[in-house]
């Protein structure tokens, strides 16, 4: 097998955050579930849009920060995703790009726009998110360059992703790649949502062993097995994969392989800002760790040390220099 060209490509939404702090009084009355993520229309997002405070337009979408934190930790990436030719595809393509991540899918013309997700952010830090997909809901088979995804150490995919058909049979068709090419697969369940809508699907790939990295929360696990109690849906889920990494917050993460299971506590910090992209820094700092051989202990730290970075400001992007962090904390 070739030395592979990228560390990671990933295969997600090619979202803009718009993000504005809001009371608890305002989520309320908007009828949003605090806390939640929710998938909306245009014209939902127009009216969320006008009752926002002033807001930041930040790049997202959960494998893109996935990959920016590895770029950031000094990873080869590239990312799938589909923006629309208009003013916010325009900020994606310049802001995953200005990060050292090669992006080659071309803009779709017309309608819908560039995918947004308007993000109520609560003193607490906890974010409250509505998603219109837009134009990444068509994203099409053809954009795959099956060649990159065979020379990626790892393919990552974003459950969030799997609910639209076009996608979805693009992210089939990158999985036959990637296997072809005999490289790993990771996933992430994104939400207990997505879950409930194709969890059969998600329990299919894992049963025909097409899934070797799986990324969730302890809500998305309990969703994915049934089971309330946490240690009893963890053990039952790493049975079926290679690798899980299951992540709990405030409680640390925990990495099941081959039987053994260890376990990290969350990275101490100041304050929690904003807790949008936690889950994906983490996912990068852990993956970082994995395609360079380490142990899994010391990629669940690094994910801990990741996290922990991203929810200390607004925006799920890293505005610390990852690589320096890593050296400074990691023993």
């Amino acid at each position: 097998m070739t030395a592979p060209r990228y560390d990671v490509i990933a295969i997600g939404n090619a979202i803009v955050d718009v993000m504005a702090p809001a009371s608890d009084e305002l989520v309320d009355e908007l009828g949003l579930t605090k806390g939640g993520m929710q998938l909306v229309d245009g014209a939902a997002a127009d009216d969320l849009y006008q009752a926002m405070g002033p807001a930041k337009e930040i790049s997202g979408g959960s494998a893109a920060n996935t990959l920016a934190g590895l770029s950031a930790m000094g990873a080869q990436c590239a990312f799938v995703g589909q923006v629309a030719d208009d003013q916010l595809g325009k900020v994606f393509a310049h802001d995953i790009r200005a990060v050292g991540i090669d992006f080659d899918v071309p803009a779709r013309t017309g309608e819908p726009s560039t995918a947004r997700c308007l993000i109520f952010v609560t003193p607490d830090g906890q974010r409250t998110m509505n998603t219109f997909l837009g134009a990444s809901q068509f994203l099409p088979a053809e954009a795959l360059d099956e060649e990159a995804i065979g020379g990626a150490s790892v393919l990552y995919l974003e459950g969030y992703l799997w609910d639209p058909e076009e996608p979805r049979r693009a992210m089939r068709a990158a999985i036959a790649a990637a296997r072809s090419a005999g490289r790993k697969v990771a996933f992430t369940l994104s939400d207990a949502f997505v879950i409930a809508r194709h969890g059969d699907d998600f329990r299919a790939l894992i049963d025909d062993g097409l899934i070797d990295i799986l990324f969730g929360n302890e809500v998305e696990i309990a969703a994915m097995t049934g089971l309330d109690d946490f240690d009893a849906g963890a053990a039952a889920l790493a049975a079926k994969v290679p690798v899980l990494v299951a992540t709990r917050s405030e409680k640390g993460a925990t990495c099941y392989t081959h039987g053994e299971s260890c376990h990290v506590a969350a990275e101490p910090i100041d304050k929690v800002v904003d807790t949008t992209g936690a889950g994906d820094l983490f996912a990068a700092g852990f993956l970082f760790g994995h395609v360079r051989g380490e142990d899994p202990a010391r990629c669940l730290r690094r994910g801990a040390i990741a996290a922990a970075e991203v929810i200390s400001h607004y925006g799920a992007r890293p505005e610390a220099d990852l690589a320096a962090l890593m050296a400074e904390k990691l023993d």
